[in-house]
């Protein structure tokens, strides 16, 4: 009787076992490729567009980088010419085409300043560039867009005169959607004043 109730008992717990056993475990599920987790640990495209408000703030820290490396070339270059031109010999009985030895130099070293204010800019957009390589980009196709817009708004160049030239003709100091609806503003104003007949 006894030997009976333990085959009974062994042969039940053996099919349990074989049953757990063929079952699927749950805690190695593999995760469905849709599921949220695998969504989430996809990179993300990147953007393609980029927004009007989002490129004029760009480039107004743009136009900054370009005004912060501009001061120190032109100061650079200022003390270059010093350094250059003040320790030449001069001799004020011999003039440089027809100009007085010390203000020659004088005028030297102030160009100096001029040449590197004048390459500030290229420095500092080339700086900007290096330092934004993942929007270059769309930058880059933002500014044709940018660049025919103003064309096709502003005003007509032969209408200035030396005394009332056209208000930002390039469109340089637009930072943000304000300021360009006020440069569209401008440039309507001096249309309007050009092209009325003076009294």
């Amino acid at each position: 009787m006894l030997e009976k109730q333990l085959l009974r008992n062994l042969s039940s717990s053996t099919r349990s076992f074989s049953r757990r056993l063929c079952s699927k475990p749950r805690g190695f599920t593999r995760p469905n490729s849709t599921s949220a987790g695998a969504e989430a640990a996809k990179p993300q495209a990147a953007p393609t567009n980029l927004p009007w408000t989002e490129y004029l703030a760009i480039r107004r820290n743009k136009r900054r980088w370009q005004t912060a490396v501009t001061i120190p070339c032109a100061l650079l270059g200022f003390a270059g010419g010093a350094a250059y031109f003040g320790t030449r010999e001069t001799d004020a009985t011999k003039p440089i085409m027809g100009i007085d030895p010390f203000f020659f130099y004088g005028i030297c070293t102030v160009g100096c300043a001029g040449v590197g204010w004048l390459l500030g800019p290229s420095l500092g957009t080339a700086l900007w560039r290096s330092t934004h390589r993942r929007l270059v980009t769309l930058i880059d196709a933002r500014d044709r867009e940018f660049y025919a817009r103003i064309a096709k708004n502003r005003v007509d160049a032969s209408l200035q005169t030396p005394t009332q030239p056209v208000p930002d003709y390039y469109g340089e100091k637009i930072g943000s959607l304000h300021q360009y609806r006020q440069w569209l503003r401008d440039q309507a104003k001096y249309k309007r004043r050009t092209s009325l007949p003076e009294e």
